[in-house]
């Protein structure tokens, strides 16, 4: 703070080059807060905002503040000053909005505010203060005549190949896909069609899993969430940022080639979980809505199309899936609002080829079962976990998550297909073939998130074809896929007062949001016949609004939630009988678990913690034979293949997001671990 002529100046510096709040009387607007507010506000920013959004509002893990691009996210002439403020005091920080005060949520908003050129008034900004019934200075400014955003990179929904763009030459073709689970590379996200995490590889076992030691690492040199599920064909490894596609060595960890995206438009999460493999082509989707073909050997883009609507709140997050000629993907979103979809594309360019409605519209089956007020929009049944695949039958499986708003169950009478569901299609034609609501009517943001693993065992005396689903409401449930009837249900998290739909009384209710099951989901042992499931062990206080209010572009809770605090948050391994649900032995974290879980037929469980400790464990026992410590929260994927007739084990590490991170999130990181050859076969 510093005079000059008698007048007050609050001067910040941000990356975006956006000048703070000046004195009144200035050619800025005059916000409805003061020169102290902005003061206090910069403090609160730092200490509850900075990690995410950036230290000088410039997004991180997190969306900007500042700026062209915060500005075209509030461009709608509709929006108030007002509609930000409830955004601020009921959203922020996320899941932990009640540690910060009404007070505290005005300082912030008025550093914001003073960010984007809003000078500072004589009167404190206040719940009701007239002042944040106004429109933004900068509504319509970046209008087209389209009404999309102007000057901040949207362009062409479909980009030019690059100059003598090739697909690579080595496949792995439909034959080597369909042979994955034989495989030892790891050729599609969840290792296989069926989505078991289980690798015939058995060089690194129980009896010599002591001995292994890292052999490489790869530290990506972004700041990012770092959530990739890598993918290896032919000693060529390949994961993703939101931004980068990195393809390296997997022996040596050394980069082959790099491709960044350019992003071209505004993105609502910024997190990407991998890529899918064909036919000497890798296809990814992107936080703005693209899908994008690069050439396994070079990088260069052969089609980059947008198919999602990233001004509806769709983003891809999920790997996709290529199967034949199509890629299946759907947008991530649901606490945005939008209206959730899967579709397939076409794999030489990207063209659609069907779409399946999770929330139907007018007409469609499944939309008599939605019986919102007129007044309150509803939508949801996003998708951010990768399909599994029947090749025998055609049968995609899709786990559906929550519907939107996510807290006021009052207003939601009916069943809400397909949210929380798991959804089964033609996986040529789209078409329903069956389908099963797993958590109905939900009021607690509790995605389904995995319809996967897919096997086989023997149930009351006869063989039963299975899929696997789990969620965030911390149950695995395996269903029969002829029959479609749910054979058990296992707790793999703590329950307590599960049953009781959220209300305008605040209730505490485990799992909270982030709680059960998340992104990395079962993986199933044919050597021991069982299922491992990683969880979060995370409870909140649960409050629904009478009348939630709907902002475009911005989250749609309905209601508020308060996590418990972090330190009481934990997770736990568990080891689950495939044929009957039994729980066989459990692994217990000081902290949540939501890396991958990858079995093998040498007799071991590999997974990582956020402590940032790579494990081994023994798959019957559960037993710890081997931990390392990455350096970085563990939240990614975890893989194991073989190069040059020796078993690698590569795995994620650094911060998943600003949700979960230990003390120190760490860079993203890959670390590769191998046995010292005179150890193998010990």
């Amino acid at each position: 703070m510093r005079q000059i002529m008698g007048a007050t100046v609050i001067v910040v510096s941000f990356a975006s080059g956006i000048a703070a709040a000046q004195a009144p009387g200035s050619s800025s607007p005059v916000g409805p807060f003061t020169a102290e507010q902005v003061t206090r506000g910069k403090l609160v920013y730092e200490q509850s905002c900075a990690a995410c959004h950036g230290a000088l509002l410039e997004g991180a893990a997190a969306p900007s503040l500042a700026g062209r691009s915060f500005e075209a996210r509030w461009r709608l002439p509709t929006l108030t000053l007002d509609d930000l403020f409830y955004v601020v005091r009921t959203q922020m920080p996320p899941k932990a909005a009640g540690t910060v005060s009404l007070e505290d949520h005005a300082a912030a908003l008025a550093y914001i505010l003073a960010a984007n050129g809003y000078a500072a008034g004589r009167t404190a900004l206040e719940l009701g203060s007239p002042g944040l019934n106004t429109k933004f200075a900068w509504a319509g400014k970046y209008l087209t005549a389209e009404g999309d955003t102007a000057g901040t990179g949207t362009g062409a929904d479909v980009l030019p190949a690059d100059a003598d763009a090739a697909p690579g030459g080595d496949g792995p073709d439909q034959a080597t896909l369909d042979a994955g689970s034989r495989s030892t590379d790891w050729l599609v996200n969840a290792h296989d069609y069926a989505g078991t995490r289980y690798s015939p590889l058995d060089q690194v076992n129980v009896g010599n899993a002591v001995h292994l030691a890292p052999a490489c690492m790869l530290q990506v040199g972004e700041r990012d969430n770092f959530q990739t599920g890598p993918i290896v064909h032919r000693g060529t490894m390949y994961l993703t940022t939101a931004r980068s596609t990195i393809a390296l060595d997997a022996a040596t960890c050394r980069v082959k080639w790099r491709r960044a995206w350019k992003l071209r438009g505004d993105i609502a999460f910024n997190r990407n979980r991998g890529v899918a493999i064909k036919d000497g082509r890798l296809v990814r989707g992107t936080p703005d809505g693209f899908l994008v073909a690069l050439s396994t050997e070079t990088g260069a883009q052969l089609w980059a199309r947008r198919v999602a609507n990233p001004n509806a709140g769709e983003t891809f997050s999920m790997a996709p899936v290529i199967y034949d000629d199509l890629v299946l993907i759907g947008p991530a979103g649901s606490e945005l609002n939008l209206k959730g979809w899967v579709g397939a594309f076409r794999l030489a360019d990207g063209l659609p080829v069907w779409r399946f409605n999770t929330v139907p519209h007018p007409g469609e089956p499944g939309y008599e079962t939605w019986h919102n007020p007129k007044n309150i929009p509803m939508g949801g049944g996003a998708v951010w976990t990768s399909f599994s695949v029947d090749t025998a039958t055609g049968d995609l499986h899709v786990a559906v998550t929550n519907p939107a708003p996510d807290f006021p169950v009052q207003l939601r009478l009916g069943d809400d297909l397909y949210t929380n569901s798991i959804v089964v299609l033609d996986i040529r034609t789209g078409k329903l073939r069956w389908h099963r609501s797993i958590v109905p009517n939900d009021s607690h943001d509790w995605d389904l998130t995995h319809a996967m693993p897919l096997f086989t065992a023997t149930i009351d005396g006869r063989p039963r074809r299975l899929v696997t689903t789990a969620g965030k409401d911390g149950m695995l449930r395996v269903l029969d896929r002829d029959t479609h009837a749910v054979m058990y249900t296992t707790a793999v998290t703590t329950i307590e007062n599960a049953a009781a739909p959220v209300t305008t009384t605040p209730r505490r209710v485990c799992p909270g949001v982030l709680g059960g099951v998340q992104w990395s989901g079962p993986s199933y042992s044919a050597h021991t016949a069982m299922l491992y499931v990683p969880a979060v062990d995370w409870c909140a206080t649960f409050s629904a609004n009478v009348e939630p209010r709907y902002i475009p572009g911005h989250a749609y809770f309905g209601g508020d939630v308060d996590l418990d605090p972090p330190e009481k948050a934990q997770g736990w391994l568990t080891a689950i009988d495939a044929a009957t649900g039994a729980v066989k032995w459990k692994y217990q974290s000081a902290r949540p678990m939501i890396a991958s879980v990858t079995t093998t037929a040498g007799g071991l469980v590999f997974t990582g913690e956020l402590t940032g400790d790579f494990l081994a464990l023994d798959a019957r026992t559960g037993a710890v034979l081997y931990h390392f410590n990455t350096g970085g929260s563990m939240g990614g994927g975890i893989v194991t293949y073989e190069v040059g007739g020796r078993q690698y084990i590569a795995a994620a590490s650094g911060t998943p997001s600003g949700f979960w991170v230990d003390k120190n999130g760490g860079a993203p990181t890959i670390v590769v671990f191998a046995l010292p050859q005179q150890s193998v076969g010990r």
